[in-house]
């Protein structure tokens, strides 16, 4: 990985032995004498220690200069680059940080020398000609400074900064925010989870697993939701996943071994009290008329849908569908047995289960076929005729991979109008947000590359860094990158471009409505995206 402290080329830290042509030398730069601020600064509500700071804000004539390091620029919204031509480009860009002290041990001096170098700087795509500045860029441990004065901060920027005797100088930038949640050190060691104004956490103690939360407002006021016994049986397992279904928090956790054992869901009601709704190795899907269960235990067997109706016991739901089907798993087959993945492709529309389903037994070679079920009158119907992978329903139309190709495909609900979408092999994840679709292709190492698929042209790579994850919530495409990468996350809008990059690596990320939930690889910290 990168130190990016110190990466010299397109980042806003800048050697400058890179950004001097070879026309130019040292000696053509002027030497001035720099001072520590004997005042507070803030910069978007994160006070700066320069005493101790290896990059510290400096004073030059009586104008406070600010470090473009990494993180700094970053958090302020700055992206910085070296042009072909070997100039130095400043610009507003869609990116964020979480605050870096850049703290060391060795105090620094009140005053410092730096110099005032000559190369040529763009500031938002303009010509800057830093020997004509009164208060010109500068470099002070070859990371280049700039000043905050009223026309680069204001008007280039689009900062606002003020200054008051009593509490110094405050900066803030107007790009997306990046804060630490104030959770104890332990949550991120398990799921997070952010809903309708609280934070939920797990708390481990002993053998014992209790389900916590907090109002957004009131970190300390901490409520109890659930609390269970770890099953120690088969190994000390923790682990506890927080998930969305239908607008409702729910939560899920496995018991006993992998055979013998079962996987327990929980919901969440409006009062912060939990309760077990399913337990089982299963799929389940609610609608306001009932909620349909999925049985996938071992051995996969058919005639295996139970539907409950909204108000009655799960003891008296009724099978639906055509008894000589398997249905919600994937089979393959390569000619030296079956295999067996359970699907979640299962979706209920108004009356109507949409679900991949095969014959049974499976050997009379049926396999992997979209149908539909009506609950109320059980006429089930063959939809899709191709053996599918997976699919989901948007917008009225059925999306699908089939298993000849792996390519995605659309069509109408009933299967009627299919068109092919995809020039790659999907891997993993597709979606289609305000009648665009993505969709994701794996490389050589197993990651992912995210596609913007084009009926009238070749398809378009989103983002030029391999992702491990991505998920598309409230009309925003989440990107969690690989281990290594500049950026920890990136984000688009429901067109496509960028809403921000975040620095921060990521060990996992929770989304919700508009809020958006980041656990640090480094330390586990939560923090959210404002």
């Amino acid at each position: 990985m990168r130190n990016k402290m110190f990466l010299l080329i397109g980042l806003c830290t800048i050697g400058l032995s890179l950004m001097v042509s070879p026309k130019e030398s040292f000696a053509a730069e002027q030497s001035i004498r720099v001072t520590l601020p004997d005042f507070v600064v803030t910069l978007n509500g994160n006070r700066v220690e320069n005493q101790y700071r290896e990059y510290p804000l400096l004073v030059y004539k009586d104008i406070t200069y600010i470090p473009m390091t990494w993180y700094d620029c970053r958090l302020l919204g700055l992206e910085t680059e070296i042009t072909p031509n070997d100039s130095l480009s400043i610009a507003k860009g869609r990116v964020t940080s979480s605050y870096v002290p850049y703290q060391t041990h060795i105090k620094n001096l009140k005053s410092n020398k730096a110099i005032i170098p000559t190369f040529e700087t763009l500031i938002n795509g303009e010509r800057v000609d830093n020997s004509k500045e009164e208060y010109p860029l500068i470099s002070f441990k070859d990371v280049i400074y700039f000043p905050l004065t009223w026309k680069f901060a204001h008007d280039e920027f689009e900062w606002e900064y003020v200054w008051n005797n009593s509490e110094g100088l405050a900066i803030n930038s107007n790009n997306p925010q990046l804060k630490t949640v104030d959770l104890p050190a332990f949550a991120g060691e398990n799921d997070v989870a952010g809903f309708e104004g609280y934070y939920y956490y797990t708390e481990t103690v002993g053998n014992h697993n209790q389900i916590y939360r907090v109002p957004d407002n009131n970190l300390s006021n901490k409520e109890r939701v659930y609390d269970y016994d770890l099953d120690s049986s088969y190994g000390f397992n923790k682990h506890l996943n927080f998930e969305i279904r239908a607008n409702e928090l729910w939560f899920s956790y496995h018991v006993g071994g992998a055979t013998m054992g079962s996987d327990v869901y929980g919901k969440v009601n409006d009062n912060g009290i939990a309760t077990i709704e399913q337990r089982g190795y299963l799929d389940f899907k609610s609608a306001p008329s009932g909620t349909l269960r999925i049985d996938q235990g071992v051995p996969p067997g058919g005639n295996n849908l139970l539907w409950v109706p909204t108000g009655q016991d799960a003891k008296k739901g009724t099978s639906v569908g055509i008894p000589s089907l398997i249905y919600g798993w994937h089979i393959r087959d390569d000619g030296r047995g079956r295999g067996f993945s359970g699907d979640l492709s299962t979706t209920i529309v108004g009356d109507d289960i949409y679900v991949l389903a095969s014959s049974y037994p499976t050997e009379t070679g049926d396999l992997n076929k979209i149908y539909k079920i009506n609950v109320t009158t059980n006429e089930t119907e063959k939809i899709v005729n191709d053996e599918v992978s997976n699919f989901k329903i948007k917008n009225d139309k059925l999306y699908y991979v089939k298993d000849a190709d792996h390519f995605l495909y659309s069509s109408n609900k009933d299967g009627t109008a299919e068109q092919q979408l995809s020039d790659g092999i999907v891997a993993n994840w597709y979606d289609e947000i305000d009648g665009h679709v993505y969709y994701t292709v794996a490389n050589t190492k197993g990651l992912l590359n995210l596609y913007k698929a084009d009926p009238a042209k070749e398809d378009t790579l989103v983002f030029k860094e391999p992702l491990e994850s991505v998920q598309l919530v409230n009309d925003k495409i989440i990107g969690k990158l690989a281990a290594g990468e500049d950026y920890g996350v990136k984000i688009l809008d429901k067109s496509g471009n960028l809403y921000v990059a975040i620095t921060d690596q990521a060990s996992d990320v929770f989304a919700y409505n508009d809020l958006i939930l980041i656990v640090s690889t480094v330390d586990k910290s939560i923090k959210v995206v404002k």
